[in-house]
């Protein structure tokens, strides 16, 4: 991780709680503006996303999907779906190389786990529900 992710020092070290807090609060953001162009910034081209959703929104059957264009089209499709798609964040869970949001959701609470790239982007993502 670079400073923007850490702590400061150009060093790989710990996602910092003040990173975490504010990637939390932007993804909440950029979720509930609907904005895709918005929401898919926060993520690197060659992301790798993992939900139980991808299985019936993109008929995706193990659930997991890689790249920007695959997930854009499967989030364009979702937030088709749930026209009323809001989140509200729960709590933030910081690790040593990736944070876990937890939030309330059209579909009941979720947790997300994250991990980052050197530039603070999102490389993997995996979303899990009740």
């Amino acid at each position: 991780m670079t400073q923007s992710a850490a702590s400061g020092s150009d060093e790989a070290t710990m996602i910092s709680r003040e990173f975490a807090d504010r990637f939390a609060e932007e993804w909440i953001e950029s979720w509930n503006s609907r904005d895709l162009d918005r929401i898919l910034s926060h993520y690197d081209d060659d992301f790798v996303m993992s939900s139980p959703r991808i299985v019936v929104i993109a008929g995706e059957p193990s659930g997991v999907l890689r790249g920007k264009p695959a997930i854009a089209a499967y989030w364009h499709r979702a937030l088709e779906l749930a026209p009323d798609l809001r989140f509200e964040l729960i709590a933030t869970f910081v690790g040593a190389d990736g944070l876990v949001l937890h939030y309330s959701g059209v579909r009941g609470p979720a947790m997300e786990v994250f991990f980052f790239d050197d530039e603070g982007k999102v490389v993997r993502s995996a979303a899990h529900y009740l």
